[in-house]
């Protein structure tokens, strides 16, 4: 297979997991983040024989869903009215997945909103992308940026994606964003990397509302 085959099969198996989300009760109050974490991944190794994630695994709930990232928060108890994003880089057969979803408990029509929003808001900055011959990592952000905007929404955080591959990817020193969709990245994001091959990109979208307290997370392959 290829390098986007190989990608698209890493990336269906992470959403094959992020399924069992759905199942058996996985989801409810009383929970520690840190507690789902670790049950996704025990589901990870048991089933799909998952065993290396090649960033920190992330489950954020409630006031936490605010923060991007880098972020170093409490371990929050899931209440039974939350929204909760989850952000699990799996490496399958060496091959790096980065997944995100959102997940809301209970019936908060605002917080289904936010949920259905970064979702639409993801294929929408997809449609755009795919059809542009030329884009910068900073137009792109930008274009995720405005549509935060349009739902009424901010967008929560300082990238909107970035490189994926054959674990390890391509690497940045620090304040270097040229491989992040970034508002400082004004290269095409078509260039080809060092080896004279296509690179690939993960998009990410998060909206939040800080008056409200709630964020919404939704990421996956770009091209």
């Amino acid at each position: 297979m290829n390098i986007v085959e190989n990608l698209i099969k890493a990336e269906k198996i992470a959403s094959l997991l992020f399924d069992e989300i759905t199942k058996n009760d996985f989801l409810i109050a009383g929970k520690t983040e840190q507690q789902l974490s670790d049950e996704l991944c025990e589901i990870a190794h048991s089933k799909y024989g998952i065993e290396k994630h090649w960033h920190k695994r992330l489950v954020r709930s409630g006031a936490n869903t605010l923060f991007p990232y880098y972020a170093e928060l409490p371990n929050l108890t899931i209440e039974k009215d939350d929204i909760i994003f989850f952000d699990f880089g799996p490496l399958i057969d060496k091959w790096e997945a980065d997944f995100g979803r959102s997940f809301v408990l209970g019936n908060d029509p605002l917080k289904h909103k936010l949920k259905q929003d970064i979702e639409e808001a993801w294929y929408r900055t997809k449609d755009w992308f795919d059809g542009q011959t030329s884009v910068s990592g900073a137009e792109l952000y930008q274009y995720a940026f405005n549509l935060a905007k349009e739902y009424n929404w901010e967008f929560g955080g300082e990238i909107a994606g970035h490189l994926i591959g054959e674990f390890p990817h391509e690497k940045v020193e620090k304040g270097n964003y040229n491989l992040y969709i970034h508002p400082e990245n004004h290269n095409d994001m078509r260039l080809l990397d060092k080896n004279e091959k296509q690179r690939h990109w993960i998009l990410e979208i998060h909206f939040i509302d800080r008056e409200k307290q709630i964020g919404g997370f939704f990421e996956q392959l770009l091209c």
